[in-house]
């Protein structure tokens, strides 16, 4: 059945195309090779194709098109078996084609598209005719769009000519009324010109008695103002007096107490002190105990010189802290920096203060320590050491400045030690009656 197909020497295998296959006709092939493709094992289709063996029909169209059609031309044996897939397809049509008469309401691309692939005798010319009228019908198509375009593109025309006269006709009235409406308002805008001219001058005029009224009442308020500065200086002035007196009347009396009973706990410790050092005995003195002589075990004019001590001598600060109510006061930041300058402030204060503590444990003396405010970057959350007193100086004041005022708040006759290299704390709290004491001296003794 293979070589009937197109095998014979009366068939149309030897003619040959002088052109191009026509789109349409190249689609209608395409799909004749696809729908016959899966009735072909894979053994029958060309080696380029099977690949493309278990794709779906329409993919198998759109993806293997070109390599059907190409195998289809240069493979006569799978063209045969694709023509013998298609004979049992499409039987009538086949046949109209074998005979040489094919059904003339067959489309003809699909005639062209049969005959392409079965190949009977004078396949050439319908391929060619095929491709010629579809040409013709893609013409008559086209000139059919073309004419139908150029109606369209004239009845837009004519609207838009209508529209243009339309609009032109609207426009001009607009322009008329616009003309009618532009000498209106040029003769209220002369009239409003008129009007704004008077108007100036009134607010000229206005404008200058204004100014006028104004510097008045300026020099009314500065007098005033003056006045009532001067009215609140004075009321300053005597609320300050008067809570000056206030506070004195309140506090006057039990400040003065307080400095009266510390300095006579001062007194009676020092009398004690100087009974301890002078080894006074319990009893009355007897006339012969008078008489100046040397007893066994008794201290010497010799021994008594030996006991001074160089300012350096941490040994110093222990004979000052032994005298009745001693107070000792550090410059905080002084003995730190002078101590441990590497370390963060936070650390030097408590280190400072730990040992500060230990020192008012061991001597029984009264220790303040004051730090500058200004070191400060936010409030510091401080537990004070047993023993140690802590003060941070207000913003505006500094450390030395809260160290002088503690030292005058002292009475006069307490023993009161400052801890500073400050030349001008140890100056300053020397004048006013304390004895100043170096930072390293301080820290000797600590350590």
């Amino acid at each position: 059945m293979v070589e009937s197909a197109g095998g014979g020497p009366g068939d149309g295998a030897a003619e040959m195309l002088d052109r191009p296959l026509p789109d349409g006709v190249r689609r209608r092939v395409v799909t004749i090779v696809s729908d016959g493709f899966g009735g072909l094992t894979v053994g029958e289709l060309p080696a380029q194709l099977r690949q493309y063996a278990r794709f779906a029909p329409n993919r198998r169209a759109k993806f293997a098109g070109t390599a059907m059609a190409a195998a289809l031309e240069t493979d006569p044996l799978f063209r045969q078996r694709i023509a013998e897939k298609y004979r049992e397809a499409q039987p009538e049509l086949s046949g109209a084609l074998d005979s040489g008469s094919p059904t003339p309401a067959a489309d003809p691309l699909d005639v062209a598209a049969a005959a392409y692939v079965l190949r009977p005798a004078g396949w050439v010319k319908l391929v060619t005719a095929a491709g010629e009228e579809a040409q013709r019908a893609d013409a008559e198509r086209a000139d059919e769009e073309s004419r139908a375009e150029l109606e369209r593109l004239r009845e837009e025309l004519d609207r838009a000519r209508e529209q243009t006269r339309a609009d032109t006709e609207r426009l001009r009235a607009e322009l008329d009324a616009a003309k009618k409406e532009a000498e209106s308002l040029h003769r209220k805008l002369r009239s409003a010109l008129s009007d704004v001219k008077r108007g100036e001058a009134a607010l000229r005029r206005v404008q200058a008695e204004t100014e006028t009224a104004r510097a008045e009442a300026h020099a009314q308020v500065s007098a005033a103002e003056s006045e009532t500065r001067r009215l609140k200086s004075r009321l300053g002035e005597a609320e300050a007096a008067l809570e000056a007196t206030r506070r004195a009347a309140r506090e006057g009396r039990s400040v003065e107490d307080m400095r009266v009973r510390l300095l006579l706990d001062t007194v009676l410790d020092a009398a004690q002190g100087l009974r301890r050092e002078l080894a006074l005995p319990p009893v009355s003195v007897r006339p012969a105990e008078t008489v100046d002589a040397v007893e066994p075990g008794r201290m010497t004019p010799k021994d008594i010189a030996a006991r001074a001590l160089s300012e350096h001598d941490p040994a110093i600060l222990d004979q000052l802290l032994a005298l009745p109510q001693a107070h000792l006061v550090v410059d905080g930041y002084n003995v730190t920096k002078t101590g441990y300058p590497q370390m963060p402030l936070e650390k030097q204060r408590l280190r400072l203060l730990g040992q500060l503590s230990q020192l008012a444990a061991q001597t029984g003396a009264e220790v303040t320590c004051v730090f500058d405010g200004a070191e400060l970057a936010a409030p510091v959350l401080l537990a004070p050491p047993r023993g140690v007193r802590v003060l941070f100086s207000k913003p505006g004041v500094t450390a030395d400045e809260l160290i002088r005022q503690l030292v005058r708040a002292e009475p006069s006759g307490r023993p009161v030690i400052v801890a500073s290299t400050d030349r001008e704390v140890a100056d300053g709290v020397a004048k006013v009656g304390a004895r100043p004491v170096a930072s390293a001296v301080l820290l000797k003794r600590l350590s």
